[in-house]
């Protein structure tokens, strides 16, 4: 046994690649178990099992595995029967966990309680951080969030309780960053229904943004579907330094493969450069791969990741990780459909933007780019944090930008607002005194929360349709999504770049070369920005804002009010017919890009997502119509007369017409039975078919 304990490389050395496969699993039957989280003592990680797939899934493919096909294939349902082609056939797969955000995990609790299932399957946590809107300040704008979703919250507390999932208070922090600090771990298979799940793959993750109908399914303990994905490769070289930071990495890599580019595959992050990139960095970078519609991205486990876990009392987690390292990187020789190659100490700090993620400039063109394109030169706002930087090396870096320029005597020309990730990250940097620095420069410090990175974002300044910038270190900018005015021409970059630029309170300014005016008339460059990856003290845990699921809950009530515009239970569908319905009409053909946030966006929206009925009138309200270039403007075709999506829709066989809230239930049940031929009685999906037709609630 002794022998096991050595390192990965004096085992390779020892034994060999092929011994140690051979001879590995006796010795990992014997070590003892290690829990998911500290949350959850009773559930364990499995490497064995993973180690085990991917032993069936190498002998089948005789072939070297990318890190993302590790994962995924450890996660297979069947691993010795089932069929795997990249790109063409669909995995059943069994994933670790599940995540659920305060506004997506309303429809999804709702589902899982019409299931009839006593207790979720696998460890699951709901996180409230999506309703809370941005208008004061942080402790403030917590308070009226409590006030005004006390329904929900309620609900979502209850139904926590009642079904055996953790539940993370308003104020906990974004899902994103909590799952990071608490959850994550190498090789872990997580589902999240939110879009910016990804984020775990700063961590070695697998992680994947699913809509509600999936996750209930892992919650019921059904094998999730997934087809089978492609497999990107980026390159790293060099090593990033000065004003360069991760955010710049996927910046280029989005201007690089547009907002499509990833669509269908896993982006796998590989090269010497990724040990110069933190473990936060890491998630950064994979955050935003949602951008690029990326399945997710992943890193492979090192040592940045071992001192995170550690730092973030996972200690014992990151040395199990280390004696399945083989099954945590790449193989040597494994062969990706595309490669992208980027040499980090080449790269530039970068600014996207406007109205969309993939459009790339330099920062030091972005000036000269902004006049002859006409968008607005004054900075408006400037905006730090978010799921995709909110971390402690974040704040730290524009905390030192920010400190510059208090002691040249100056503060922020543009509006300042700081989204700390994480209740433990706002108060490490306010015990450790970057919250101050950003707010003597001019900053608001906002809620542990999502806020206006989805539109959560009481904005005053400018009036709706006043053509404005502002600049973010967000994810998305698509039109109207921060302040729902879509003369706002919103730009995503760095903290570091953002803090820059609203300290100089317009977009012709690059930090690298162009100089300040101090209070005392002295021209000065600011010094590139500087912050510790993690803190020397370690992380302040706040306070405690985690609700564990009782051991007996038989005596939970989980209350819905009939009358609640907030809230509804789910009906059943009708059993299928057994007929094929023909000829139906198309409702709306959309054209260009056609995201999350144009299908449903969030924003005032986000209160409506526990009643079917209502979220329904938000439905492609935001997408263009290919007929006539209009958003929400459609045409009826029984009538002939244009309005909006959800007033329009008569599509199937024109054999009902417009019926108020009552046809969207229908338009459900008939697509139900269109797709779904299993003969289901619930709503939850039930087919194979779930990328095309089946995206039923």
């Amino acid at each position: 046994m002794a022998c096991y304990c050595l390192t990965v490389s004096r085992l390779r050395l020892a034994l060999g690649t092929g011994a140690r496969r051979i001879h590995v699993s006796a010795a990992f039957s014997a070590k003892a178990k290690v829990a998911m989280s500290r949350f959850e003592p009773g559930s364990s990680i499995n490497y064995e099992k993973m180690h085990e797939n991917i032993n069936i899934v190498r002998r089948r493919l005789s072939r070297p595995l990318t890190l993302s096909e590790k994962i995924v294939y450890g996660h297979l349902d069947d691993p010795a029967g089932q069929e795997i082609d990249r790109g063409r056939t669909y995995l059943r797969l069994r994933p670790d966990r599940v995540a659920m955000q305060d506004a997506t995990a309303q429809m999804a609790m709702l589902q899982f309680i019409s299931s009839g299932l006593p207790k979720v399957a696998v460890p699951s946590t709901i996180h409230c951080d999506h309703l809370i809107e941005a208008q004061i300040g942080g402790a403030q704008d917590l308070q009226r969030a409590k006030e005004v979703n006390e329904e929900v919250y309620n609900f979502l507390a209850t139904a926590a309780a009642k079904y055996g999932v953790g539940f993370w208070k308003p104020g906990s922090g974004i899902i994103h960053q909590i799952i990071l600090e608490n959850y994550a771990y190498p090789g872990v298979m997580l589902i999240g229904t939110d879009s910016h799940t990804p984020n775990g793959g700063g961590l070695g993750a697998i992680c994947i943004g699913v809509g509600g109908a999936d996750a209930v399914d892992v919650m019921a303990g059904i094998p999730w579907e997934l087809k089978c994905p492609k497999v990107i490769g980026v390159k790293l070289t060099g090593a990033l330094s000065g004003w360069t930071s991760p955010k710049d990495v996927i910046l280029k890599v989005a201007g690089i493969l547009t907002v499509k580019g990833g669509t269908g595959a896993i982006v796998e992050y590989h090269g010497p450069g990724v040990d110069s990139i933190s473990c936060t960095g890491m998630a950064t970078i994979c955050n935003m791969g949602a951008e690029i519609g990326a399945t997710t991205s992943v890193f492979p486990f090192n040592h940045r990741m071992k001192t995170y876990m550690e730092k973030t009392g996972r200690g014992e987690i990151a040395t199990e990780a280390e004696r399945f390292i083989d099954d945590l990187v790449p193989d040597n020789g494994c062969e990706y459909d595309q490669v992208i190659e980027i040499n980090l100490s080449e790269l530039k700090p970068h600014i996207n933007g406007p109205f969309t993620p993939d459009l790339a400039h330099p920062v030091s063109d972005i000036g000269a780019i902004a006049k002859k394109s006409g968008w607005p030169l004054e900075v408006k706002v400037g905006l730090i944090g978010s799921c995709t930087n909110s971390s402690y090396e974040d704040m730290g870096r524009a905390a030192s930008l920010a400190k510059q320029a208090l002691d040249k005597g100056l503060k922020c020309k543009a509006q300042f607002t700081v989204t700390p990730g994480s209740e433990q990250i706002r108060a490490t940097i306010e015990r450790d005194g970057y919250a101050k620095i950003l707010s003597d420069v001019g900053g608001v410090v906002l809620a542990n929360a999502c806020g206006p990175c989805i539109g959560q974002w009481d904005r005053k300044d400018v009036k709706k349709g006043e053509k404005n910038t502002i600049v973010t270190s967000f994810n998305r900018n698509f039109t109207g999504r921060n302040d729902a005015n879509p003369a706002t021409h919103a730009f995503v970059t760095s903290p570091e770049i953002v803090t820059a630029l609203a300290i100089a309170g317009t977009l012709n300014f690059n930090p690298e070369t162009d100089y300040l005016t101090a209070s005392n008339g002295e021209k000065f460059k600011l010094e590139p920005p500087t912050g510790d990856e993690l803190p020397s003290r370690d992380f302040d845990p706040g306070q405690d804002t985690y609700q564990k699921p009782p051991a007996e809950s038989s005596s939970v009530k989980v209350n819905v009010s009939p009358s609640s515009n907030r809230l509804q239970l789910l009906e059943p569908f009708d059993k299928w017919h057994g007929k094929d319905l023909e000829n139906m009409r198309v409702l709306i053909k959309v054209k260009g890009k056609c995201t999350t946030d144009h299908i449903s966006a969030a924003g005032p929206w986000l209160k409506f997502r526990g009643h079917l009925d209502n979220i329904s009138n938000n439905l492609l309200i935001g997408a263009v119509n290919i007929e006539n270039d209009a958003v929400n403007k459609i045409k009826n075709q029984l009538t002939g007369e244009y309005g909006g999506v959800p007033r329009r829709g008569t599509p199937l066989q024109g054999q009902w017409r417009e019926l108020g809230c009552g046809w969207r239930r229908e338009l459900r049940r008939r697509v139900q039975q269109r797709a779904c031929r299993s003969g289901a009685t619930t709503p939850r999906r039930t087919c194979h078919h779930r990328q095309e037709l089946c995206q039923n609630p």
